[in-house]
């Protein structure tokens, strides 16, 4: 992966170009003050101090040069404010003029690439010197954890099945925390009926991915991911494009491991319980069938009205599992509908929390740290779509209502009364490319759960 604490420096007095960040208000005064040179050449190259765009400066000697960089706001420099500038500029080292803010973020992930599976040509490092120095570890460690999830999303079901994916938490998590992997028929024996149902028809057994870390005195906080390495619908199978990028299923999963690894970094004073239920969603004769009814481990059953809802058994019963523990909070993220995606696009989850408070205080971290996600409700009276004559519910109701409220609704049912919860729908993709951040893979949601358990318990 790349190496993200060598992109960004603490201000040494080294020779370095400078990197001046100018808005579109700003700019007249900035002109002002700069050389009859300068001013011509913004002009040339027809510079308005637009967000993202970059402008060369010519200096005082034949090889003098510095950079301005268009940006939204100065005073505060978001976290894709120096991106475009990152990924255009040559290699060499870059002296920011002012606040780094949340923009190292954006300067790192600007220059990671993933190269697994072809032949990138090197391009030198960018290397941007600060004086806020309080930034830089922040920065780097936000932009590793965003790297591994999209890392994750992006490698193919070929390569990434439950097996890698419990590879993949062993080999983040393994030195620092207690990792546990119940596989295949384990998963019946220790009472995980409803992982094992929908996983059973791959050729790659479904797995239910544990891990433990910190003081058990501490705070239980559950981390929860949908790990779906591939779906293909099951029996209520998908078509070829609906197929297309179900690689990113197991999307909840690369965010739950990413926030759990910044949360044991970061030494919180929580008990951490990441869990991840990862098996595949395929067809063979023994698949999961519409009109089955099938156990959870809450004691719950289920009537299986559509196959291709499979996201939330797995979680039911990772959501029982983490009940059992007492956590004074669980998240869960999860690619769980496409119904929040029609309802909010790709770029905004949908948030559902049974708690109000939690809610607003996600909110209002991912508006500061701009990872931003919008409240859907948990409306009750729609639990009645939920409604079976045979078992205790359907995991999927009929017609096209309300699909993610519903399927919230389903995943509350296995929340104990009283234990806040959050639930990010999420879309963990990228459908075209913004600066540093390319199409394929993405983290939504990740920052802003960071921002509060920093909060909460740092």
């Amino acid at each position: 992966m790349t190496d993200f604490a060598g992109l960004l420096a603490a201000a040494d007095g080294q020779a370095a170009t400078a990197l001046t960040p100018v808005t579109k208000a700003g700019l007249d005064g900035w002109l002002g003050a700069q050389s009859e040179r300068v001013r011509v050449s913004v002009a040339a190259q027809d510079f308005k101090a637009a967000a993202d765009s970059v402008v060369i400066l010519p200096g005082d000697g034949a090889a003098d040069w510095s950079v301005a960089v268009g940006v939204a706001e100065a005073a505060q420099l978001g976290p894709w404010a120096l991106a475009a500038a990152a990924a255009r500029l040559p290699a060499g080292r870059y002296a920011l003029s002012g606040d780094l803010g949340q923009a190292g973020l954006g300067w790192c992930l600007a220059q990671h690439r993933f190269g697994r599976y072809r032949r990138l040509e090197p391009k030198g490092a960018r290397v941007l010197t600060t004086t806020s120095l309080g930034a830089i570890s922040a920065a780097a460690s936000e932009a590793e954890a965003v790297a591994l999830v999209r890392d994750l999303i992006d490698t193919p079901a070929s390569d990434l099945g439950p097996a890698e994916l419990a590879k993949a938490v062993i080999d983040a998590l393994g030195p620092l925390a207690e990792v546990r992997v119940i596989t295949g028929e384990a998963l019946i024996d220790q009472n995980f009926p409803a992982i094992h149902a929908v996983g059973r028809a791959a050729s790659q057994a479904p797995r239910l991915i544990e891990a433990v870390w910190g003081d058990a005195a501490h705070p239980v906080v559950a981390i929860i991911g949908k790990g779906i390495t591939f779906d293909s619908g099951g029996l209520n199978i998908k078509p070829g494009s609906g197929m297309a990028l179900m690689k990113k299923d197991m999307g909840g999963a690369a965010h739950a491991l990413a926030l759990a690894k910044l949360v044991i970094q970061a030494n919180l004073r929580v008990r951490l319980h990441l869990i991840i239920p990862a098996a595949e969603n395929a067809i063979s004769g023994n698949a999961m069938r519409p009109g089955d009814i099938i156990a959870t481990r809450a004691g719950k059953t289920v009537e299986i009205t559509n196959t291709d809802a499979e996201g939330r058994l797995v979680l039911c019963d990772a959501i029982a599992l983490a009940a059992e523990k007492n956590p004074a909070l669980i998240l869960d993220f999860a690619t769980l509908t496409g119904a929040a995606r029609v309802a909010l696009g790709p770029h905004l989850p949908a948030l559902f929390a049974n708690d109000d408070a939690l809610a607003s205080e996600l909110i209002a971290a991912g508006a500061a740290v701009g990872d931003p996600a919008w409240r859907l409700p948990l409306w009750a009276p729609y639990d009645d779509m939920l409604k079976s004559s045979l078992a205790d519910m359907v995991n999927s109701a009929d017609g096209g209502f309300a699909g993610a409220i519903t399927a919230a609704l389903f995943l509350e049912k296995f929340v104990p009364a009283g234990v806040p919860w959050a639930h990010f729908d999420t879309f963990a993709w990228n459908n075209a490319a913004r600066p540093g951040r390319p199409k394929g893979g993405e983290a939504l949601g990740l920052r802003a759960s960071w921002a509060l358990l920093r909060s909460r318990f740092g």
